[in-house]
């Protein structure tokens, strides 16, 4: 197995780019701009591990594959976020001892996904979660595993899967004695081999098996499996390992592909297996004389004309051919040459299909009872419908400690055995959703299962009847974020294997759905979510769709949809489209809509109708299992309809001014191969274009930005100053030429110079993956979609105003939002309810770390000061809108006939009226109505 590695960021420069960018959020200019979540949590996001109190089952962490560590002490109800101090949120596996209140944590998601994002090796904390200390392997990137010894708690054992999308030699099975501070790399296959999983005897810890995984991923292909892929024993606590024999009855071979384990006891040993290798053609499983794609592949032309028209007719609209498509036609097709038989099939084989085929073996599983010296294939069937053919995603097992026998398997559905894997029933029952990943099971209660998926978190107390859902946390894995032009506007958002979601921006984000029954986020598209366009003039049209290209017209009011994907013409190529396929709705006229596949498609009329106005804007595509060479952004500009950007996966930017009828590529001084994130057309500029390239796919972390004056001729790098973190999305704001937005891998920045220097965000926003942005202008908010945290919202109407000759001043006092006089401040509705206590927000600038003294005055009346701790860059001060005592007697003596009333909470609040702030050197003003 080869592979092909671009320029893989080298570990001492992440580690290096962590220390630039903590320094930053200390430094940063935004730093106290704040950012609320505004959820959703309903969906939530994919779970990568659980960690459960053995003497305390109602208390367990989760570790969530990019979201972090949440931590809950009341069986779920609610969690604690544990790791949002730490330099990543993306985590593989996590391991507690319980005793001491100590958390590893293995970064890096242990799932080969296209957005499973690489760690910075192992974390652990000793006060539960208050504070995390590197202890090592930073080269590791995935960690699948964590074992620690019951009997000696700096004995820990880890299994490390490596890069994903390059080779190193960091990866197989690592053992420390001392509690992280050194480490021995104690089984090592070759440098494109990890270990995916480690399994220990409950009753003795000398005992233990690891499963390795050949895998190597890379942008157009997937291949998961290899003759390294095996069994491995150790009796010395991982310390030496012993290979299973090939003679075993476990499958070797290169179609061998990921293993899970699960360990009943010394002897007793359950493994699952993705198998890779083809399922054997069988005469017999064609039941019906019904043409398949399959038959067209080796058939004549002459064979092809005497089926019978019925016959294929039934084909063609069975299998979705457009209706120009029918027997008589295509007949015609093939007798002229046009068209071949073969054809026919390949008009059907787009990504989604092949994502889909079920050729392979996929799951089974084995059980050996000898301690691994023999296996037996514990059924007799093929699990179909458990793995299709991307078992890589799965690949755990379980084992119920209170009976041998019973076992459980997850994959697209969690299903479960009571007769050692003879016979498997689903347990994947309502209110659970479909990919399964993580699993607890009781180790003294059988039926207690704890169930980690792509949709959050799971608990029965029977055995997989009944399921309860514990999605407290905001963790979706959001792709992209749309808002639209309503007052109270409405912010979408398409998800990881959770479809498409809607809700007012301003949604209550609590518990409270639960009793009318309807939850603020709806869903309006299901698998994987895509990107979003509403039609300005009716908002209740709304394109979207899911992976592949799949996109469709909804009419939310009508509650109808038509699936609008441009079709190939028969005997043509299928288009290449990409998973994150993409697609724009002209400002010029809302009627039009582009869409890219490895072609960019223009429809007139809202996609009833295709016309293609571009050749092939990629670099042609690559032999592999994976949709590549597809288009990835489009931009139109705003001051010319027809001026259009396309930039694709495989490293190519190409300009039309003239609607299609000529391209130029404009990347040829880019880095090669490297995946066009965004392309971006100023809005303050007419030849002014942005692009940035994301590594991800070659495991280059590199922040590449570039910006050209004149429409893509010449560029300029804006990504130097950034800290190592692949770049997803770059946004113009609405209104600041100057004031940049971007989103990357690890993080938000903001450049107030049009990316000469960045700023790190901070305030209540996690070092998380950011996949897209967008700004709702008349609120003058920016929405952050985070591929781990769902979705933060923050007003950003003050770093708006944030230009050059604010940033040259001592203090610079913003305008301060008014406010409405209530007749329940300081009250409460009852005894035992906090009093309604009413505050300002003061926002300003200081040029340096100062305290900062802010008067209230009605008037030449002083009523009030506050003082405040500020630090460099913009600030918000929270007032209470309060009299002082001082203030009190001052204002009711200037204003003799004015009488300032307690509150019911003794705090005398300001009368109706206009307000000034002042500092030494500026001022601002409010009222209160």
């Amino acid at each position: 197995m080869s592979l092909v590695a671009q320029n893989p960021t080298e570990y001492e420069v992440i580690q290096k780019s962590l220390a630039q960018k903590a320094a930053m959020r200390e430094t940063s200019l935004v730093k106290n701009l704040p950012f609320k979540n505004i959820g959703p949590t309903v969906m939530s996001g994919r779970v990568a591990d659980v960690s459960v109190n053995p003497k305390n089952v109602t208390e367990f962490y989760v570790g969530y594959a990019s979201g972090g560590l949440w931590y809950t002490n009341n069986n779920g109800t609610t969690f604690t976020p544990v790791l949002d101090n730490a330099s990543t949120q993306n985590i593989g596996d996590i391991a507690v001892d319980w005793e001491a209140g100590t958390i590893w944590v293995g970064t890096g998601e242990k799932n080969s996904s296209r957005s499973s994002y690489a760690g910075i090796g192992i974390l652990k904390s000793t006060d539960k979660g208050a504070t995390w200390t590197h202890v090592g392997l930073s080269d590791a990137h995935h960690v699948s595993r964590i074992l620690i010894n019951p009997n000696n708690k700096d004995e820990v054992i880890v299994g490390v899967i490596g890069h994903l999308y390059s080779s190193n030699a960091e990866r197989g099975v690592f053992k420390t004695v001392d509690g992280g501070k050194t480490w021995v790399k104690s089984l090592f296959i070759n440098n494109e081999t990890g270990v995916i999983d480690i399994a220990v005897a409950p009753e003795n810890f000398n005992i233990m098996y690891a499963a390795s995984w050949e895998r190597v991923r890379k942008a157009w292909s997937f291949d998961g499996d290899g003759n390294s892929a095996a069994i491995y024993k150790s009796t010395d606590a991982g310390s030496s390992w012993v290979k299973i024999g090939a003679n075993s009855g476990f499958p070797i071979g290169e179609g061998v592909g990921r293993i899970g384990l699960a360990v009943f006891n010394e002897s007793t040993v359950y493994a699952l297996h993705d198998s890779q290798f083809r399922r054997p053609k069988d005469a017999s499983e064609k039941h019906s004389d019904a043409l398949t794609k399959e038959d067209f592949k080796t058939m004549s032309s002459k064979d092809f004309l005497d089926i019978a028209d019925k016959k294929l007719n039934a084909y063609l609209k069975n299998n979705g051919f457009q209706e120009k498509y029918r027997a008589e036609n295509v007949k015609q097709m093939v007798r002229v040459g046009s068209v071949k038989p073969i054809d026919l099939a390949k008009y059907l084989e787009d990504a989604n299909a092949v994502l889909f085929d079920t050729q392979v073996i996929g799951a089974e599983v084995f059980k050996t009872t000898d301690g691994g010296v023999s296996w037996k294939k514990t059924h007799d069937y093929f699990l179909d419908g458990v793995y299709s053919s991307y078992g890589y995603y799965f690949g755990e097992i379980r084992v119920d400690l209170q009976d041998e026998n019973g076992i459980y398997v997850l994959g697209v559905p969690i299903i479960k055995s009571k007769d050692g894997g003879k016979t498997f029933t689903s347990i994947s029952k309502e209110n659970v959703h479909s990919d399964h990943q993580a699993l607890w099971v009781n180790p003294k209660k059988s039926g207690h299962i704890l169930n980690g998926n792509d949709g959050g978190l799971n608990l029965s107390y029977d055995d997989g009847e009944n399921w309860i859902k514990l999605n407290d946390p905001a963790v979706g894995q959001f792709y992209s974020v749309y808002a639209d032009n309503q007052k109270n506007y409405k912010v979408y958002g398409g998800l990881q294997d959770n479809g498409v979601w809607v809700a007012d921006n301003n949604a209550k984000i609590d518990k409270g759905w639960q009793q009318s029954g309807q939850n603020p986020y709806e869903s309006i598209m299901g698998g994987d979510g895509m990107q979003v366009q509403v039609d300005e003039r009716n908002q209740n049209i709304v394109y979207t769709g899911y992976q592949f290209g799949n996109y469709y017209r909804i009419d939310r009011a009508a509650e109808t949809q038509k699936y609008i994907q441009p079709k190939h013409v028969l005997g043509e190529n299928p288009y290449r489209f990409n998973w994150q396929t993409p697609i724009h709705l002209s400002k010029h006229n809302q009627d039009i809509l582009y869409l890219g596949g490895n072609k960019l498609h223009r429809s007139l009329n809202r996609g009833d109708a295709w016309e293609t106005i571009s050749g092939d804007l990629t670099a042609g595509g690559k032999k592999g299992n994976v949709a590549y060479g597809t288009l990835t952004s489009i931009s139109e500009s705003p001051f010319q309809f027809g001026l259009l950007y396309a930039g694709s996966d495989d490293g190519y930017v190409h300009v039309t001014k003239n609607g299609g009828g000529s391209w130029t590529r404009v990347s040829d001084a880019f880095p090669e191969n490297l995946w066009i994130s965004r392309v971006v057309a100023s809005k303050f500029k007419k030849e002014r274009v942005y692009v940035t390239l994301n590594g991800y796919r070659f495991d280059d972390f590199t922040p590449y930005i570039y910006v050209s004056d004149d429409y893509g001729q010449n560029w300029r790098d804006l990504g130097n100053q950034l800290p190592t973190a692949a770049v997803n999305v770059l946004k113009e704001d609405s209104e600041n030429e100057d004031l940049l937005y971007v989103g990357t891998d690890n993080g938000l920045y903001a450049s107030l110079d049009r990316g000469l220097s960045w700023e790190a965000f901070s305030k209540n926003l996690p070092n998380v993956a950011v996949h897209d942005l967008v700004i709702q202008p008349k609120a003058k908010e920016l929405i952050v979609a985070t591929h781990g945290r769902s979705l933060y919202k923050a007003n950003i109407a003050m770093l708006q105003k944030m230009n050059a000759a604010i940033l040259a001043k001592s203090i610079h006092l913003f305008s301060i939002e008014n406010l409405k006089k209530n007749t329940a401040w300081g009250r409460s509705w009852s005894q035992w309810s906090k009093a309604n206590t009413p505050e300002i927000k003061i926002p300003f600038y200081v040029n340096a770390d100062k305290e900062v003294v802010l008067e209230i005055y009605s008037g030449a009346v002083k009523v009030n000061a506050i003082s405040v701790t500020a630090k460099k860059g913009y600030n918000e001060a929270i007032f209470d809108v309060s009299f002082s005592k001082k203030g009190k007697k001052a204002f009711e003596k200037a204003m003799k006939d004015a009488a300032v009333e307690t509150a019911k909470n003794g705090v005398f609040y300001l009368l109706k009226g206009k307000y000034r702030v002042k500092t030494s050197s500026s001022e601002s003003e409010f009222e209160i109505k």
